[in-house]
């Protein structure tokens, strides 16, 4: 009995949380096109997040693209298809793979720091002492973070999968002795408007949940130094676990236009 009402209180707090964070998802779309807007702020944001990333978001990729080839090359070698590497490692790459590991990458550093930095905020009392100097921290802390994430992902996972993909045709240049021009050129000659734009899209919705879960866990943060840390670590497990979530939905809505 003891289990079974452990559980069905920890399903009451989960849906309780969804619902808050609904409702912290409609008030940021409330706030977003009142007046004043936070465009400074917003310009920060986005070099913090963005600017900041790319050295991490680089390495990532380059060594996603290092990976990809060294372990996809002998099972191809085995089917004399190495030809096809070009087009297979960068429509995988773009697709599926680049994104969403870049997206748990981003989840992990820009995540845990605006819950840790919102959280903080909120123990130290200085979202208080915003709203009694009558500043809407809600529109200065929360909006300009979601939508700074929301339009720098994107970028941030092109920007992975173009290194990627490099670090891909250097594992090709160095084992078969592949041209820079040959590669690409396969790169390109199979690539399709339906590989891009449904990865696009969903990286749009990726940066959305990572800006949403980090700001509603920062700004809802408990009491006391260890509701930061909590906050930072709750902040990147129910990301990432959103992040599949929209990711299956993604891929089969796209899988849907792919048959058509």
């Amino acid at each position: 009995m003891k289990i079974i009402t452990r559980i069905t209180e920890n399903v009451k707090s989960f849906l309780a949380e969804i619902g808050e964070l609904a409702y912290f998802a409609g008030r940021f779309f409330k706030e977003t096109f009142r007046r004043p807007f936070e465009t400074n702020e917003f310009f920060r944001q986005c070099y913090l997040i963005g600017i900041q990333s790319l050295f991490l978001v680089a390495m990532t990729g380059f060594i996603i693209g290092i990976v990809f080839t060294l372990q996809s090359r002998p099972t191809l070698q085995q089917f004399g298809a190495v030809s096809w590497m070009p087009s297979m490692v960068s429509i995988s790459i773009i697709r599926e793979i680049g994104p969403i590991i870049i997206a748990l990458i981003c989840a992990g550093k820009i995540g845990s720091g605006i819950g840790a930095e919102i959280g903080s905020m909120r123990v130290t009392e200085q979202i208080d002492a915003m709203e009694v100097s009558g500043t809407n921290p809600f529109k200065y802390l929360v909006v300009t973070r979601i939508l700074a994430t929301t339009f720098m992902l994107p970028i941030l996972v092109i920007f992975g999968d173009v290194i990627a993909i490099y670090g891909s045709y250097l594992v090709e240049n160095i084992k078969g002795n592949v041209s820079f021009l040959l590669y690409f050129n396969q790169v390109f000659k199979h690539l399709e408007f339906v590989d891009l734009m449904p990865a696009t899209i969903k990286t749009f919705f990726f940066g959305f949940a990572i800006g949403l879960v980090g700001c509603f866990k920062g700004y809802t943060c408990k009491k006391g130094t260890a509701g930061v840390g909590i906050a930072a670590n709750s902040a990147v497990v129910f990301t990432s676990m959103l992040l599949f979530v929209i990711d299956f939905m993604a891929v089969f809505v796209a899988n849907i236009f792919y048959d058509i």
